[in-house]
């Protein structure tokens, strides 16, 4: 029999989302072994963590009001699979088992263990959830699943869309967890004693490789008789990352997961300093989840506090402020009443801008004021609601915004986006309809070749064809009738970004669930803070001349 210190097990029951007598009576028959711990039984050792700084490094803490700790309490996610279920309701058994693979990793995971398949809404919304496993789907991508993983398949087609390898057979207590570091024999025997798991060296947790398990996603694209017509490559940020600069020596976590730049312990009992130690925040682009599970926080049943999730918003948005991109604003010519500059975008990140889920976009606002500082012409304005002014497929669902070479008026805002058809060839933001990327155009990293681009990855539309659109970069000619308006011109470029684009909420509200309706009130209530302002770039462009200087 296992001995847990009475510490251990005060601490774990005060920071538990889910009681452990609730969790230990919803564990598999005897028969299977149960393969997780939830969360709180790995907090209870590794938290209490402090850079020398004062800063609260605490992986637990990190973890927990990340969108790792809160997959399984995303509600766009859960809207989004309702939806799913409708448009293809001869599929809701696998559209279930396939969604929960990485949102709800260790729910699934046991179920099949048991002889089961993914449930996603028998689970779900956590605190709400019936099913078996509701208390390892509120855990969402936790502790035991990640460091469960096995270094078997990683970097191969077969590990894509959720096919990494956790063991199904070893029973609780011999099982092992691997790490980055050497564990010395008395802190293994208390990890063991406190947590049933044994801490082994794996490399592989800190490889991209291991990331790409949920992180590059296929979905089978389906016609209205269910048959499949396609493959989408919905989400390939490590393909992306493969055909950069950065695949040398910039994995996903040295972004993702940044270097604690001090020695730390990672555990809060029995102290051992440690360089090079990762903090589990897994900053990423949105920075919006965090603040909606913060205010609907009773609703969702949220367990970080405020103030945790707020400092995981504020890193999304650091990491997107400081890290993602830049804009420069070059004059080219001011004559007979035509102003021409170029904006310049550059792509900071080591994979495309924006990535992954393909809801994300970011565009060009870019406005021209003259003299006395009246606006004589604007491309891309943010509307209250969360749309974009003059973008086509914001007001028209069947239409959307090419890419451009050169813009001369305010209805054409230039939006690095990918924009799925259907089987018809009909613009769609439904995974399971969509056939193919009719337009992709989000921003190449640095070193990506779009000529020798395999199609999971390509550059798709007009901006295949333009030649200021290559790795790392794009320009778009601005050409604007500024008539008779004194000068000097203030030109400005300004670079947002939404991680839920306006058109892929607003279909959802089409759809009369409760999961729909509730996320629709979250966004429409929170519609002046889903974007962020990437970069900005300025410059004043004196009247009768070709000179400029910048402002700030």
């Amino acid at each position: 029999m296992r001995t847990i210190p009475a510490g251990f097990v005060l601490l774990a029951l005060l920071l538990s989302p889910v009681p452990i007598w609730a969790q230990e009576a919803d564990a598999p028959p005897d028969s299977v072994p149960r393969l997780f711990h939830t969360a709180d039984q790995c907090m209870a050792c590794h938290n209490q963590l402090t850079a020398s700084s004062g800063e609260d490094v605490s992986i637990g803490f990190d973890w927990r009001s990340s969108m790792m700790g809160n997959s399984g309490r995303d509600p766009y996610w859960m809207a989004s699979v309702r939806r799913e279920t409708l448009d293809h309701s001869g599929l809701v058994d696998a559209i279930e088992d396939k969604c929960s693979i990485c949102h709800l990793a260790m729910a699934r995971a046991q179920s099949v263990a048991d002889g089961g398949q993914g449930r996603i809404f028998r689970n779900l919304p956590p605190g709400q959830g019936t099913g078996p496993y509701a208390h390892l789907a509120a855990d969402g991508v936790s502790c035991s699943a990640c460091h469960q993983i096995q270094d078997e398949k990683l970097g191969t087609e077969e590990s894509f869309t959720g096919g990494f390898v956790i063991d199904h057979t070893t029973p609780m207590g011999e099982r092992v967890a691997f790490g980055p570091f050497e564990v010395d024999e008395g802190r293994t025997r208390v990890m063991s004693s406190a947590s049933q798991f044994h801490p082994q060296v794996g490399d592989h947790v800190q490889s991209a490789e291991l990331c790409a398990t949920c992180h590059t996603l296929y979905t089978n694209a389906r016609n209205p008789q269910g048959e499949i017509v396609g493959q989408l490559p919905e989400q390939v940020p490590y393909l992306e990352w493969q055909h950069s600069d950065y695949v040398e020596d910039e994995p996903c976590q040295s972004c993702h997961m940044p270097l604690i730049q001090d020695s730390v312990s990672v555990a809060g009992v029995l102290v051992n300093p440690r360089a090079e130690v990762n903090r589990h925040t897994f900053r990423g682009g949105n920075f919006l989840m965090p603040r909606m599970l913060n205010r609907y926080r009773g609703e969702m049943g949220t367990v970080a506090l405020p103030q945790e999730l707020e400092a995981t918003a504020g890193q999304a948005l650091d990491n997107l402020r400081n890290h993602s991109a830049t804009v420069t604003v070059d004059p080219v010519g001011l004559e007979d009443g035509r102003l021409d500059v170029d904006v310049l975008v550059e792509n900071l990140a080591g994979h495309k801008l924006p990535t992954a889920y393909p809801s994300r976009r970011a565009w060009l606002h870019v406005t021209v004021k003259d003299r006395g500082g009246d606006v004589v012409f604007e491309s891309g304005a943010l509307r209250a609601d969360g749309s974009i002014v003059g973008n086509d497929n914001d007001t028209d669902a069947t239409r959307y915004e090419p890419h451009y070479v050169e813009i001369d008026g305010p209805d054409q805002v230039q939006i690095y986006e990918p924009v799925m058809v259907d089987y018809a060839g009909e613009v769609t933001t439904g995974l399971l309809w969509g056939m193919k990327y009719i337009k992709d155009n989000r921003i190449l990293p640095l070193g990506f070749d779009k000529e020798t681009a395999v199609y999971d990855v390509a550059v798709q539309g007009e901006a295949a064809e333009d030649h200021d659109f290559q790795g790392g970069m794009d320009k778009v000619r601005y050409a604007v009738d500024v008539g008779s308006n004194p000068g000097p011109f203030t030109v400005e470029a300004e670079l947002w970004y939404q991680p839920i684009g306006f058109r892929w909420a607003r279909n959802l509200a089409e759809y009369e669930t409760d999961e729909s309706a509730r996320f629709s009130r979250y966004f429409d209530s929170m519609s002046k803070a889903v974007s962020a302002l990437l970069a900005r770039g300025v410059v004043r462009i004196e009247a009768a001349q070709e000179e400029a200087r910048p402002t700030t």
